[in-house]
């Protein structure tokens, strides 16, 4: 499987570059940036790590026609967020640029079923404007959605519980924003659900749940920019696709009605495999979590009218 990442000479297309090459399923694997010389470099740098990980082949360059051949086409080019910056803010200063990759994507020869990944910010917006585009059948368009948010999530209430951070079961679905919803009624460690376990109290949760919604913009304000764990979501999705392994993930996607929400892209559990969006599952959600989710939806499709 060809993967083609346009921005992997910057910091997140880079990560997701290494993270793929660690993992050893993708066979090839090109860096698209504007800046050649730091894609080069990139791809050189990957190379000569490549006899320690997998039969990998790197190439790069700035012009589109690296891509032509590929069967998954990672977006992660656009201007860095701010740290007092919402995702949806960055519209005004992305949307542009997006625009223009899709433009030129129009010009490059996927091989069939191959599938689009978006990752620039906002990333629900961007997404349905790749699905609008029809540059592959919609169902072959995701965008990372909440899967980050839902790692972070994860993984900081392992921290909080003291358990190992693959036992807890916990997704973040809607907008990848400050719309986002955290599913505690299904939330589980070990099996456990989390309302009753050892130390739980709806304070505290709510506690790890506002960290984390804030998280991105505190990693950018520590060191720049968040890259590592971008890089492994999506070295998650990417190969859930290459190997078809229908993988439930917090992706983004254009909905059609699930939960009565349609219109508008955002993240719901959905089985990811070859050719991008199998199927969308209808998750069990509380009122609560229901009219969360509305909201989340109703933001984002706020913000496409101001657009359109």
């Amino acid at each position: 499987m060809k993967v083609a990442i346009i921005g992997g000479g910057g910091r997140v297309g880079s990560d997701a570059a290494y993270a793929l090459q660690l993992g050893g399923v993708v066979r090839e694997i090109a860096l698209l940036d504007m800046n050649p010389d730091m894609a080069a470099g990139e791809a050189l740098d990957l190379r000569h790590g490549s006899s320690l990980t997998a039969n990998q082949k790197f190439t790069s360059s700035n012009e589109y026609s690296v891509i032509d051949g590929s069967d998954c086409v990672v977006i992660t080019a656009g201007l860095r967020r701010k740290p007092d910056e919402s995702r949806l803010e960055l519209i005004n200063r992305n949307v542009g640029l997006f625009k223009g990759i899709l433009d030129s994507l129009k010009g490059v020869k996927l091989n069939d079923g191959a599938t689009i990944l978006v990752v620039s910010n906002p990333v629900d917006i961007l997404t349905h404007l790749a699905t609008e585009a029809g540059l592959v059948p919609e169902k072959q368009v995701l965008g990372l959605g909440t899967v980050l948010d839902t790692a972070r999530f994860r993984s900081l209430l392992a921290d909080h519980f003291t358990v190992n951070a693959t036992d807890v079961k916990a997704l973040i679905l809607g907008e990848h924003g400050d719309s986002m919803v955290p599913l505690f009624s299904s939330a589980t460690i070990a099996g456990i659900p989390l309302a009753s376990y050892p130390g739980y109290t709806p304070d505290e949760a709510t506690g790890v749940f506002e960290f984390t919604k804030k998280s991105g913009a505190e990693v950018i304000r520590l060191k720049g920019g968040a890259g590592r764990a971008v890089g492994v979501s999506i070295k998650e999705v990417v190969e859930s696709i290459a190997l078809n392994q229908e993988k439930v993930l917090p992706v983004s996607s254009k909905q059609t009605g699930t939960l009565g929400i349609s219109g508008v892209s955002l993240s719901l559990p959905t089985v990811v495999g070859r050719k991008g969006v199998h199927k969308i599952i209808t998750p069990a959600v509380s009122e609560g979590e229901k009219e969360a989710l509305h909201a989340s939806a109703q933001s984002l499709k706020d913000t496409l009218a101001k657009i359109s």
